[in-house]
């Protein structure tokens, strides 16, 4: 009998629930519910509604009842980094503050002083971004010290999600690294980063891989949903669970396009070298104790953002369009820029960047667009060379996964820019990832070899040169 497994992936901007099912050698995909994800205002912090989104997923669980369908198993992924704490009585202490919050401001430059950059990096292998956990963690000490003492449970927000449904504590190793808390050879929580930030090591759960059972669900959720579903973690970190969906990655660097762009390699071990540090490249762990080594760069969080100030007037297919008729125009900006990261008004912080750095400012949408495909493109080719210069190879490939996936703009401008072959799809490769994982568990695909190349035949790639 055909089996199918529920991926829920949310991600910075929307959440989507997709049901998988293998049928003739092929993965067949059909979403059930989507939905908005944004950050709300709370308590004086930028944060995320973590019971809206819960509410969403058992939403999209109570449609797959209503088609007829019971899916055997569910896993969620997420973004990295947010996390949430519980008191005794696993009540939320805390609200789930978003990475894009000022919170940490100034708070990375402070633990820099408590240790050796190098020494952080060749332990953890994680990149410095001023939104990390381990920042989040020492500017709550700093800021409300008296939530920590009562803190008993830390979990990330995939973490918490899965609790709601199960009732059980873990810390999914994908996701876990990206707190720079975990020792990249040990794959365990570091207690001696831990305590010398005076952070409490007990309020940290056991690590759990990609591919455990978490258990069913809680006995209220059977009830209210008209059946019962095992738990399966996937790669939780959505990155994690979207490399897992690179077709070939022979010679080829990916590049998951999102929100936020993440380009880089797989690598069976964690590259701590002092270049990799002077780059800003971070060893992230995925699936099967691969590394992903990889830059985050902004992304098309800030397309998203100059179209939202634009009153959502214009699609994203038609800003594309617009930056198509204005070939002359040629300011750039740092995309990896902090200024970026959360501004009061993408395009005015734009336009200043321009006037600042004497370029050109753009003036119209379609200047805009171009400044930012661009800008994009122009970050993508600066980690290539990085990459290349780190490996000492040249990679002939990239390969463009997720929903970025779909702007044949930027991927012409990456081939472009960059003077490699650009493969573009799959689309949903975060949850094709996440219900790789899921087969594998219950041993309807053999491995993650196995896994791709039933990828490959199941999704279209496009090729631009």
């Amino acid at each position: 009998m055909e089996k199918n497994c529920l991926a829920v992936d949310i991600g910075a901007s929307s959440g989507r629930l997709i049901l998988g099912s293998l049928k003739n050698g092929k993965l067949n995909l059909e979403e059930i519910h989507r939905f908005e994800n944004c950050i709300v205002e709370k308590n004086g912090h930028f944060c995320w509604d973590i019971d809206g989104l819960f509410n969403e997923i058992k939403v999209g669980i109570k449609k797959c009842y209503r088609k007829g369908i019971k899916p055997v198993s569910i896993g969620i992924d997420t973004w990295a980094v947010d996390f949430v704490l519980l008191d005794d009585n696993d009540q939320l202490l805390t609200d789930a503050v978003a990475y894009r919050d000022p919170r940490t401001d100034g708070i990375m430059e402070e633990v820099t002083d408590l240790f050796l950059k190098e020494r952080l990096y060749l332990e953890t292998g994680i990149q410095f971004q001023k939104f990390n956990t381990i920042y989040q963690l020492y500017a709550l000490k700093k800021k409300n010290p008296e939530v920590l003492k009562k803190a008993k449970t830390f979990l990330m927000i995939p973490d918490y999600l899965h609790y709601l449904l199960t009732g059980k504590k873990a810390n999914e190793y994908t996701n876990a690294t990206t707190t720079q808390l975990i020792n990249a050879f040990t794959r365990k929580w570091d207690k001696e980063i831990i305590c010398k930030l005076g952070l409490n090591m007990d309020m940290f759960q056991e690590i759990k891989m990609p591919k455990q059972t978490l258990g069913t669900l809680r006995e209220e959720l059977v009830e209210e949903f008209g059946f019962d579903m095992e738990v399966i973690l996937p790669a939780t970190h959505d990155t994690g669970s979207a490399v897992i969906s690179v077709p070939e990655l022979e010679d080829t660097i990916y590049l998951s396009s999102g929100t936020w762009s993440l380009i880089g390699v797989e690598n069976h071990f964690p590259i701590c070298v002092t270049k990799a540090l002077d780059y800003n490249f971070t060893n992230e762990g995925g699936m099967d104790f691969q590394f992903r080594f990889l830059k985050n760069i902004m992304g098309l969080w800030m397309i998203q953002e100059v179209r939202r100030n634009y009153n959502n007037g214009y699609s994203f297919v038609e800003l594309a369009d617009l930056s198509r008729q204005h070939p002359e125009f040629v300011s750039t900006v740092n995309v990896d820029d902090p200024r970026f990261l959360k501004p009061d008004n993408m395009i005015e912080e734009i336009r200043k960047y321009c006037s600042e750095t004497n370029q050109r400012i753009p003036e119209h949408p379609g200047e805009i667009a171009k400044c930012v495909f661009d800008s994009l493109a122009i970050g993508y080719k600066k980690a290539v060379s990085e990459i290349e210069d780190i490996f000492e190879k040249e990679f002939s490939k990239i390969n463009v996964i997720g929903g970025g996936s779909q702007n044949e703009l930027l991927n012409r401008l990456i081939s472009d820019v960059t003077k490699k072959e650009v493969y573009a799809g799959p689309v949903e490769a975060t949850a094709i990832g996440n219900l790789v994982a899921q087969f594998i568990a219950l041993g309807e695909i053999e491995d993650i070899n196995n896994a791709r190349r039933i990828i490959k035949h199941s999704f279209e790639v496009k090729k631009y040169v």
